[in-house]
């Protein structure tokens, strides 16, 4: 029985309301909002972080695998699944491979897992987000948002099976965007919808009903992909089920996230699932896969509540001008401070850089970050062990606000973070409001964006409030 184990979602911190995008143009920009990627998020960042959640700090041995896929992967020609293995602490010797070219890049690494995990590989771990850029005064900008989600396959313990899959392509040029493009393009709405969507979603779903003898009714409960609210409204009707088999899209909650959103939209309806639900779950981006699903008795041992795996309740309303500084589309004060990275400095401290690790010493058990030959407490040298702190809760040990640092979202808040174990971490905070900040406030680690030079990306670790029911 090969299905899930774990799924994981990751809803950036800022949500941007279409009203603001609206008033900014000086027009009615309608009801619902959008979730919008911070500065320094990007489709890595949004990606690992659903990550972490799904391994909810198990070990990390079991995994053998790990797929990426995205529309807007930072880079070209480097894996970038490569990164978010190094970054998730996994066993150097698993296979990484990433996906894109369409929003079914993710339903695509998904259906490879499946395959890796019938074949013996063990369990694979499938990331997936996206960032897409939309021309401001766009339809695609009120439309588009940002988000990640992980998804755990494997043979044992699963939550639900798979029980069959059907797919097609199809090479139409609906939506697109080309390697020299800033923004993504799009085709007259009648002819992306009617002979993209509609045609080939409503081909996959018949399809893999008529494959199991299964009718309309026979389905619990059926998540399928749509690229607005009206759209997918009218491909319920065009199905036959009713809009209470239907899961809610989310498009008017987050916006259209694109690889990441069918599996956003299948958490949420995993999360009252019963044992012996059917489930269809359909994709689209040029062509269709779509699955059949069954809810397994697991599913009861676990806490896949919408609180905790989807908290459209958390975060803060972005102003229209800062979402623009965020995006790069307005100059913003920058930093005076100008680096210069070395691709060899940032192999050669990958353990702590990239995995977090520091080093305990083995004599008196002190923890100490980035990693120590010679301990500070004993004295003691080159006898420790490296230890993962990524996943380790803090607190905020001390902070200060620079109002003068430059970058999109001033102030910066400098932290030196105490987590479990005793260690102290200087790094900066994100995703916060600086006035709700002092001493004691529980943080955890988060991978960001740093900064770009060097004619590569550079990601670093910041800290950020722990909101919610994980506080």
């Amino acid at each position: 029985m090969v299905g899930i184990k774990e799924i994981a979602v990751h809803l950036p911190y800022y949500r941007l309301t279409k009203e603001a995008i609206g008033s900014a143009w000086g027009a009615k920009g309608g009801t619902g909002e959008r979730r919008v990627a911070n500065f320094d998020e990007d489709s890595i960042t949004m990606a690992i972080e659903a990550g972490f959640k799904c391994l909810k700090q198990n070990g990390r041995d079991h995994i053998k695998g790990l797929y990426f896929a995205s529309t807007t992967a930072p880079y070209w020609e480097k894996q970038c699944s490569g990164i978010c293995a190094g970054v998730l602490d996994l066993p150097p010797d698993i296979r990484t491979s990433d996906f894109g070219g369409s929003t079914r890049s993710g339903t695509n690494a998904i259906l490879s897992a499946v395959d890796a995990v019938k074949g013996g590989l063990g369990d694979v771990l499938v990331l997936t987000a996206d960032c897409r850029p939309a021309l401001p005064r766009s339809n695609l900008e009120s439309l588009f948002g940002d988000a990640g989600a992980a998804i755990l396959l494997g043979d044992s313990d699963v939550i639900c099976d798979f029980r069959d899959s059907y797919s097609i392509w199809d090479d139409i040029t609906d939506v697109w965007r080309m390697d020299k493009d800033d923004f993504v393009k799009t085709w007259e709405d009648r002819f992306v919808v009617q002979m993209g969507y509609e045609k080939n979603l409503e081909r996959s779903v018949k399809t893999i009903l008529e494959r199991n003898n299964l009718k309309a009714e026979d389905i619990d409960k059926v998540v399928f992909y749509g690229p607005d609210s009206r759209s997918h409204k009218r491909m319920i009707r065009r199905l036959g089920f009713k809009p209470e088999q239907v899961q809610d899209s989310l498009l008017d909650k987050i916006g259209n996230t694109g690889s990441p959103q069918v599996l956003i939209m299948l958490a949420a309806a995993l999360s009252d699932a019963k044992p012996g639900h059917k489930i269809i779950w359909a994709n689209f981006g040029s062509g269709s896969d779509a699955f059949l699903l069954e809810v397994t008795a697991e599913i009861e041992k676990r806490d896949i509540s919408l609180t905790t795996v989807l908290p459209l309740d958390v975060g803060e309303e972005l102003s229209y001008q800062k979402y623009l500084a965020f995006r790069g589309f307005v100059q913003t004060p920058q930093e005076l401070v100008r680096l210069f990275p070395s691709a060899s400095v940032m192999w050669r401290t990958r353990n702590w850089v990239s995995s977090l690790h520091g080093s305990k010493c083995n004599r008196c058990g002190t923890i100490t970050f980035p990693v120590q030959r010679v301990c500070y407490s004993c004295k003691a040298k080159d006898d420790f062990e490296e230890v993962r702190l990524s996943d380790k809760k803090g607190k905020v040990f001390s902070y200060s606000l620079d109002n003068l640092a430059g970058g999109p979202n001033p102030p910066t808040i400098q932290t030196i973070v105490e987590t479990e174990g005793g260690a102290r971490i200087y790094c900066l905070m994100t995703d916060c409001n600086p006035k709700e900040i002092e001493i004691g406030v529980p943080v955890e680690m988060t991978l960001r964006l740093f900064h770009e030079e060097g004619g590569f990306y550079n990601y670093y670790w910041k800290c950020r409030p722990v909101y919610g029911d994980q506080a």
